[in-house]
C-alpha cells in the first residue's frame, strides 16, 4: 500500500492516472500532453508499474498504459475503511 501512496505523492503521477481514467494511451500520447521530459517521464511510469496502478501492453516499439482498475477500487475501499474507524479503534455503526 505503501507503494500506491508514493505513487499518488506526485502531481505528474495523478495527472496520468486521471487521462488513463479516461482512456488507454500509448507512452507517446502521454508525453505530448504533459511537460515533463521522456527520461523523468519513464521514472513516473515506472513508480505506476511498482504500485500496480496502470498495466502495459507492447506492440512492437509502442508501449500502451492502461489503468489497473482494481488496484484503484482496493485503494478506495482501504481508505473508507480506514476513515469509517472511530478514534477508539472501533467501526462506526
Amino acid at each position: 500500500m505503501s507503494d500506491v501512496f508514493n505513487a499518488l505523492s506526485s502531481p505528474v503521477r495523478r495527472e496520468i492516472l486521471e487521462m488513463l481514467k479516461a482512456q488507454d494511451m500509448t507512452a507517446g500520447e502521454i508525453a505530448d500532453q504533459l511537460d515533463v521530459g521522456k527520461s523523468t517521464l519513464s521514472g513516473h511510469f515506472n513508480v505506476l508499474k511498482a504500485a500496480d496502478l496502470v498495466s502495459t501492453s507492447r506492440s512492437g516499439t509502442t508501449i500502451t498504459y492502461s489503468l489497473n482498475t482494481s488496484v484503484v477500487e482496493d485503494l478506495l475501499t482501504s481508505i473508507v475503511g480506514l476513515l469509517s474507524k472511530n478514534k477508539e479503534g472501533k467501526e462506526n455503526a
